[in-house]
C-alpha cells in the first residue's frame, strides 16, 4: 500500500534527527552532515539516544542516520506513533537506510518538494502466553525467532495458522518474519525476499532435519503461534534480534499483525529493487567463455 505525502514548499519540513551515540563513528559522522540537513529541514531536536523519549512538538519526519540496525531501533522508539523515516547509511548493508551521504543534497530537495512515497510496512505484535495469561508483549518490525540454544540438539517447534496445527519442525530454530525482516535473519536461513511492502509473514525453519519443510509465505490477516513441548535448557525467544526470554513447555508464543505501521520515505531512483540490485550484487551478468 503506498500513500503519498507532500510537504508544503513555503517552509521547511520539521525533523527530527536520529544517531546512535554509543557508536563514536556514527556519531562523528551525524555531525559532520547535520548542518547539510539542517539546510533544507527545521530539526526541532537532535536525539542520540534510542532509549529517550522523542518530543512532543509537531514533526514531519524522522531522518535518521546509521545503518538498517538503527533504523530497527528508531521504530521501537515510535512505538505506536510512527511517522515516517528518511534512513542516511553510514553502515554497511542499508536495505532500509538506502540514502548515501554523497546524495543528500539531491534527494533533500526533492522530500521538500514533496516528490517521494511514503511505504507502510508490516509491523507485528508478539505475545508470549502461559497459562492463558500473557507474560510478555513486543512489537516489532523485523522477526521472531525460536532458537534452540544450549545444548543445540535438535529441537521441535510446533506451528499454528488460526489456532490449527500446521506442522511440527524438527530443526535448530524458528523465524516469522515480515517483508522488511525477509532480508534480514530469515534470508540467511533460506527464506525467500518479501517485497517491502507486502502484507504478509514468511515461516523459514533454520536447519531443518527433513527435506519436506520449506519456508512458508502466508498473509499477515492470521495469526501464528508457536509452541515447544520440549525446550531445551537455553530454548530462547527472540525478538528483532533482542533476546526476551527462555521458553517453558506452558509458553505459546503468539504473533499478529499490529495497528502500527512502520513508514518509509521512498524517492524514485532509490527504491526496492534498485536496493536489492546493489546490495546483493544483482547487477552482473552470466559470462560464458567463447
Amino acid at each position: 500500500m503506498l500513500d503519498s505525502m507532500s510537504f508544503a514548499t513555503a517552509k521547511r519540513p520539521r525533523a527530527v534527527m536520529l544517531v546512535d551515540s554509543s557508536r563514536s563513528q556514527l556519531k562523528d559522522r551525524a555531525e559532520e552532515l547535520r548542518p547539510q540537513v539542517e539546510k533544507y529541514f527545521e530539526v526541532v531536536s537532535h536525539v542520540d539516544d534510542f532509549s529517550a523519549d522523542l518530543p512532543n512538538s509537531d514533526i514531519d519526519l524522522a531522518v535518521v542516520l546509521g545503518g538498517d540496525g538503527s533504523i530497527l531501533r528508531a521504530a521501537h522508539q515510535m512505538g505506536y506513533h510512527q511517522m515516517p523515516v528518511l534512513g542516511v547509511n553510514l553502515g554497511r548493508v542499508g536495505f532500509l537506510a538506502d540514502v548515501l551521504p554523497e546524495h543528500l543534497d539531491e534527494v533533500l530537495p526533492r522530500v521538500v518538494a514533496g516528490d517521494y512515497t511514503v511505504i507502510s510496512h508490516l509491523m507485528f505484535e508478539c505475545r508470549v502466553e502461559c497459562a492463558g495469561k500473557d507474560t510478555l508483549e513486543y512489537l516489532g518490525l523485523n522477526e521472531v525467532a525460536v532458537l534452540a540454544g544450549p545444548p543445540f540438539t535438535i529441537l521441535e517447534v510446533q506451528l499454528y495458522v488460526d489456532s490449527e496445527l500446521v506442522t511440527t519442525y524438527s530443526c535448530d530454530g524458528l523465524i516469522v518474519s515480515t517483508p522488511v525482516g525477509s532480508t534480514a535473519h530469515s534470508l540467511s536461513a533460506g527464506g525467500p525476499i518479501l517485497r517491502k511492502d507486502l502484507q504478509a509473514f514468511v515461516i523459514s525453519p533454520i536447519s531443518p532435519h527433513t527435506l519436506t519443510n520449506r519456508p512458508v509465505v502466508d498473509s499477515a490477516d492470521r495469526v501464528y503461534e508457536l509452541a515447544v513441548p520440549h525446550p531445551q535448557e537455553g530454548t530462547t525467544l527472540v525478538v528483532d534480534g533482542k533476546a526476551v526470554r527462555q521458553l517453558t513447555s506452558a509458553d505459546r508464543v503468539r504473533i499478529e499483525r499490529s495497528p502500527a505501521r512502520f513508514q518509509l520515505i521512498e524517492v524514485q531512483g532509490y527504491g526496492y529493487y534498485s536496493t536489492l540490485r546493489e546490495k546483493l550484487g544483482w547487477g552482473g551478468r552470466l559470462k560464458l567463455d567463447d
